[in-house]
């Protein structure tokens, strides 16, 4: 039968449960969301009183941050609800999940009740991660069992992208594989089949990590701050690296999945890695759990001035102090190199402690993962797929053992005493020197039990841009164009935070040469942790410092060209944005025919912050879009309000769904890709799509209505509102005149209609004007040192 997905019930509303609904109905389905009725309103009849605990838990969801939730809409498909009077109601639902307290005994209580009213086919799943799922099947009818599995989802279920599929030896082949493929497609989730072992794959290598680097802390005489420097994204982990970690996921709950594994793996050669250190008892006696009870490894407190201050645990004393900054001679010599490749062979090389630390912590890692294959899973890429989406590793394991080479660093592990699995000598003895390769622009694993290369399953619908480096159809020192197969042409750089500067404006411009050459299309993408944070504000400082603005003045006008011949190539170009996706990439996406952004894009023209305008034709672009949107019945200075609005406070849209909302995204135009890892694909189908159905050059705007002195004096009394209320600085004012007499036209003495150049010249001018102010220098100024600007 063809299965569909159409309403989700959630049973339990604690943090996973509210948080896990949340994202479903992010995805756009209805969701029910249920738990108990409050003790004291066991007798009321009040709906309120008896659903309290589900309501105050999913405001409380909604109020949290980071948001669980796309938009503030989201949360209108959530119904809430209780087990006494509403469990009869999942008779309607298609998939229900139970995310209760964990405790064998309470889950046995609440599928007795799913059992009473589901209806035969529905699937049910667990979202347990410490109890076996085959224990929580034991004494149900054949039906559910059949369509019973766990779906193991990690917190913050909208931005951990791992969803871990567990099935019994009952569970139908059919539902895990329609729940792999709606996990990828309609949730996003990089969707990982894992063994009914304990802590099942990420959790269990993971955890060990941790316990492994606890033990390397005593082993080396590391401090946490030591230890939260050399393991953070210098080594292409998230910023919390390890101790910070622990304080946000709950150190009781890091106790409790290493004592799991330590009572329930008796075979696991590292056994006594997980077993607890003193120091860490102490801090469970002692309540210092983390974020959850206000002091873990860190302790945030109010300094003398009454800042705020955060204090850094010393395990030796068990007393809290001032944080230090670490200084390793081999952190220094690796942080700036920009490819994590590169940076994480020279820090294994290193000869301080941290060197040695990176030795000894990847060793013992590489043994460990060796280890666990068959155990844990049969292929080394779920291993991967797992620890990136789960624990948010930028490359994972058995890639970074690649990086190092697998044979050279075999060799090291044994001279230091660590042993790996049979299969990975007999690996190497057959001649396959590495566990992935990439051959026709598509990925290869090496599978363990056929002793051969595979192609990692689904991998069309994934299409990663550096597989295709056999195919460059052109490059320079920052970018690369790729054939990406069936005629179309793909774009990639990879600069510092994916800045654009005049080589990435010059390969944008070549590809699209390329493109109409012989190609059907352009896809512009790149597989790094952000898109783009934007134009290379460096080169724009140090221009306006010269003042070189004949230099300055060429260079916005080859920004604003190129985004022009994006515009108006002979073929469509698509981009697929995710993450940071910030001035000029947003300028960028504004101009592409099409955009496939991934749901967690965070979007938004933010010039005004460093005292500028957008000067790649972003302003341009809203002026034109607000002309278009302005309706005979709404007064039309509303509509152009709204748009100077959004670039005058610098909005970034803190998802795909929000740039709709902000009128960055066109509806019905621009897609909104679930699964980051399939916006490249849908791109290039996209492209094909747009090309085979008749693609028509667009011609330039000559019809742009633009409001003149009647929309700039309504924008002008706005802006001086703001500067009187102290919301805008004097520079905040002067800059956001300068906007509003471009998204104006210029001071025109009624409503004209002007060309799309008219607007780009206005915008050039005032972005030149704003350079030469002292203030806008001091707000780049302060971006290029610390990251953020200045409020003069």
């Amino acid at each position: 039968m063809k299965r569909t997905i159409k309403k989700v019930a959630v049973l339990g509303s604690g943090v996973m449960g509210s948080r896990i609904a949340c994202h479903i109905a992010g995805a756009g389905l209805p969701v029910l969301l249920l738990d108990m009725v409050p003790k004291e309103a066991a007798d009321s009849t009040d709906a309120g009183a008896r659903n309290k605990l589900v309501n105050d838990a999913l405001q409380a969801a909604l109020k949290s941050n980071p948001s669980p939730v796309y938009t503030k809409d989201v949360a209108k498909r959530i119904r809430t609800g209780n087990f006494t009077d509403n469990m009869k109601e999942i008779a309607g639902y298609d998939w229900i999940i139970e995310v209760v307290v964990e405790r064998l005994d309470i889950k046995k209580i609440i599928f007795d009740q799913v059992e009473q009213y589901r209806k035969p086919g529905t699937l049910i799943t667990s979202n347990t991660s410490g109890i076996p799922i085959h224990l929580m099947a034991e004494g149900r009818s054949e039906d559910f069992k059949k369509h019973f599995c766990g779906t193991h989802f990690f917190n913050p279920p909208r931005y951990l992208r791992l969803l871990e599929i567990i099935p019994t030896p009952e569970t139908s082949s059919e539902v895990v594989d329609f729940l792999m493929d709606f996990g990828s497609l309609q949730l996003g989730k990089t969707t990982v089949l894992c063994k009914d072992t304990p802590a099942f794959i990420a959790n269990r290598i993971g955890v060990y990590g941790i316990m492994a680097i606890f033990g390397l802390v005593e082993k080396l005489g590391l401090t946490i701050d030591e230890v939260d420097a050399l393991t953070g994204p210098v080594i292409g982990r998230p910023k919390s690296a390890t101790f910070r970690t622990a304080d946000v996921v709950g150190i009781d709950t890091l106790v409790k999945v290493a004592n799991g594994v330590a009572d329930n793996c008796p075979a696991d050669e590292q056994r006594a890695a997980f077993a607890i250190p003193a120091w860490l008892g102490k801090m469970v006696e002692g309540n210092w759990l983390g974020d959850k009870t206000g002091q873990g490894f860190f302790k945030k407190t109010k300094g003398t001035g009454g800042e705020k201050e955060i204090l850094t645990l010393n395990l030796s004393t068990m007393e809290y102090g001032p944080r230090q900054r670490p200084k390793f001679a081999t952190l220094e010599a690796a942080k700036p190199v920009d490819d994590l490749r590169t940076r994480l062979s020279m820090l294994v090389q290193g000869t301080d402690k941290a060197g040695e630390f990176y030795r000894l912590f990847h060793y013992g890692l590489f043994s460990y993962i060796s280890h666990r294959i068959p155990e844990i899973s049969d292929e080394i890429y779920r291993v991967d797929d797992a620890m990136m989406a789960g624990f948010g590793w930028e490359i994972g394991a058995f890639e970074s053992w690649d990086v190092l080479g697998v044979e050279k660093t075999l060799s090291k592990m044994k001279e230091a005493g660590y042993a790996v699995a049979p299969w990975v000598d007999e690996m190497i003895a057959s001649g396959a020197k590495s566990f992935y390769k990439v051959e026709n622009g598509k990925r290869l694993y090496y599978d363990v039990s056929t002793k051969s290369y595979k192609a990692i399953p689904g991998g069309d619908a994934f299409i990663v841009m550096k597989n295709f480096a056999g195919q460059t159809v052109w490059k320079n020192s920052a970018c690369r164009a790729y054939h990406l197969g069936d005629d179309v042409l793909g774009l990639e750089w990879n600069t510092k935070m994916g800045s654009i500067g005049g080589e990435v404006l010059e390969a944008i411009q070549k590809s699209i040469s390329l493109a109409e050459e012989k190609y059907k299309g352009l896809v512009i993408a790149n597989d790094t942790p952000n898109f783009s944070a934007g134009a290379n504000v460096g080169m724009i400082f140090m221009y306006a410092v010269d003042q070189e603005f004949d230099e300055l003045d060429m260079a916005i006008r080859q920004f604003q060209q190129t985004m022009m011949r994006a515009r108006y190539s002979s073929v469509p170009v698509v981009v697929a944005p995710h993450a940071l996706t910030l001035g000029g990439a947003c300028e960028l996406s504004l101009h592409a025919d099409k955009v496939c952004a991934a749901a967690e894009t965070y979007i938004g023209l933010v010039e005004l912050g460093v005292g500028l305008i957008p000067g790649g034709g972003g302003t341009k672009e809203f002026a034109m879009r607000a002309a278009d949107e302005m309706h005979e019945d709404e007064p039309e200075n509303i509509t152009l309000k709204n748009r100077f609005l959004t670039i005058a406070t610098a909005k970034v849209a803190t998802s795909a769904q929000e740039a709709y909302e902000l009128g960055i995204l066109r509806k019905g135009l621009d897609e909104v890709v679930m699964n980051q890892g399939r916006r490249i694909s849908e791109a290039k189908k996209s492209v094909i799509e747009i090309y085979d159905s008749g693609y028509v050059t667009p011609v330039p705007r000559t019809d742009v209505k633009v409001l003149g002195r009647s929309g700039l004096g309504t924008l002008l009394t706005g802006i001086n509102g703001m500067w009187r209320a102290n919301y805008a600085t004097d520079h905040d004012a002067l800059v956001a005149r300068k906007l509003a007499y471009v998204m104006c036209g210029g001071d025109l003495s009624e409503p004209t209609l002007v060309s799309e150049q008219y607007l780009l010249d206005l915008e050039r001018e005032a972005f030149l004007s704003l350079t030469g102010e002292k203030k806008t220098l001091e707000r780049i100024q302060s971006v290029l040192k610390s990251g953020k600007p200045v409020r003069n």
